[in-house]
Parts: structure tokens; C-alpha cells; sequence
């Protein structure tokens, strides 16, 4: 079966669109507009964007835009790639020396699968934006595949409650080996709305010789809904279920 995000159509052809425009402008803002800064815009909006999944072998010419423009609305995604657009250029112009996390190919590793999820208000199981989520092994930041990954990850409206991480490969002594990743996420409010909350979780692992470089639903570890709640609630909650 193969799956195709249509989103991902829009997003791109929006991005390029974009950017072409600045470029015709003359650039007075004087922005990078080369190549690998279009690719980290487009995933940048892509990671903070629902999704829309058709199986691309069947029907896909009768998906029609408005279909699409229900779910992802042209100017929220404009928003972002602008977003998107302002802070690739502060963290990552082109030429600066940028630390990267390098996995050799030729090397047996962990390909830890992308995760993610939803985070919903426990009153009335509306998606959450606003808040900071972390994710920990071993009580430190595990550092991501490559830059358009981001932890801490900022939950902000255009998600609608999604989240997602991919932790860059660990190195393995041989390949068949299986070991379990254990992963905590911690999830606070910013504007301190909810009480904070914190999830355990662990990925069994088996390490290959092949690093994973594109993204699949194979490779995805979905962790089950999370809720948070106001100040007090939770407890009060709780105490009307027992």
C-alpha cells in the first residue's frame, strides 16, 4: 500500500510560490532564499501541519482542494511558512557552522521510529496549543534526526494537538541486536493554563545496518492520547470517579 500527504503538495507549491515572490520583490529584507532553506521552510510548516492521507494508487484525481481546505486552511499555512521562512534564517544561514548529529551508514544502529501523538484539554477534549514538550532519556533532551526536528517541541493552534519527534540513530555493536529505549515527556503549559504532565514510555529497537532517511507510517510509534488539565481539576476529577 502506498500513502501519499497531500498536505505536503500544498505546502511545497506554497513555499516555492513564496519564496519566487520575495525574489521578484528584489529581497529588500535581504533573506536566503537558496534551495536547502526552501526544503527546512516547507518541513518546518510540515511538521507543525495535520496531515491528509490518500492511498495514492486509488481515486487520487478526484481529490479535490476543498476537501483539503476543510482540514488546512491556505492562510494558516502562509503564517507558518513566513514563520518558518524567519526563523531558518536567524538559526541556520547557509555557511554557518552548524553542529550536526552524524551517524556513519556503513555502521550497525538503532533506527528509533518517529513518535508521536495528541494532546487534547481534559474538560473538553479540544486540541492544546501553548505548551512546551520535551523529550527524555535518562533525564536529558534527546537530540533529534537533523534540524527540522525540534526538542523542545512547541505545541502552537495549527497542529491541533499533534506533536512528533524522530531521535537520531544509536550506534550499535552488531546488527540483531534489540535493546528498549526508555523515553519520558514532559508537557508544561507556558502560560502556566494546565498542570504539567509527564509520560513514560519505551520503543523495543532492533539495530540494523541501514539508517532510515525518509520518513514512513512503518516507523511511526504512536503514543496513546494524552489530556491535561487546569489547576485542581485532575484531583477533583479523580475524586468524583472514586
Amino acid at each position: 500500500m502506498e500513502l501519499h500527504n497531500i498536505v505536503e503538495d500544498i505546502v511545497i507549491s506554497m513555499v516555492a510560490e513564496i519564496f519566487n515572490e520575495i525574489e521578484e520583490k528584489g529581497n529588500p529584507d535581504e533573506l536566503c532564499l537558496c534551495e536547502q532553506c526552501r526544503t527546512d521552510t516547507a518541513c518546518y510548516v510540515l511538521n507543525r501541519t495535520a496531515p491528509f492521507y490518500i492511498v495514492s494508487n486509488r481515486g487520487a484525481a478526484r481529490i479535490q482542494l476543498e476537501n483539503i481546505e476543510s482540514q488546512q486552511k491556505e492562510a494558516d499555512i502562509t503564517v507558518l511558512i513566513y514563520e518558518g521562512l524567519r526563523r531558518v534564517n536567524h538559526n541556520h544561514r547557509p555557511g554557518r557552522d552548524i553542529p550536526s548529529q552524524f551517524v556513519p551508514s556503513d555502521k550497525p544502529v538503532y533506527n528509533i521510529p518517529n513518535i508521536t501523538g495528541r494532546l487534547f484539554d481534559g474538560n473538553n477534549f479540544a486540541p492544546i496549543s501553548g505548551v512546551k514538550m520535551e523529550l527524555l532519556c535518562n533525564g536529558v533532551l534527546v537530540p533529534m534526526k537533523d534540524r527540522n526536528w525540534q526538542n523542545p517541541f512547541n505545541l502552537v493552534t495549527h497542529t491541533e494537538g499533534t506533536y512528533s519527534f524522530w531521535p537520531i540513530p544509536a550506534l550499535a555493536d552488531k546488527i540483531g541486536n534489540r535493546i528498549i529505549f526508555e523515553y519520558t515527556l514532559k508537557v508544561e503549559s507556558e502560560e502556566n493554563e494546565y498542570e504539567p504532565i509527564t509520560h513514560v514510555f519505551s520503543i523495543p529497537v532492533i539495530s540494523e545496518i541501514q539508517t532510515t532517511k525518509s520518513f514512513t507510517l512503518e516507523r511511526t510509534y504512536k503514543l496513546p492520547d494524552l489530556f491535561m488539565f487546569p489547576p485542581g481539576e485532575d484531583e477533583y476529577n479523580r475524586s468524583l470517579d472514586e
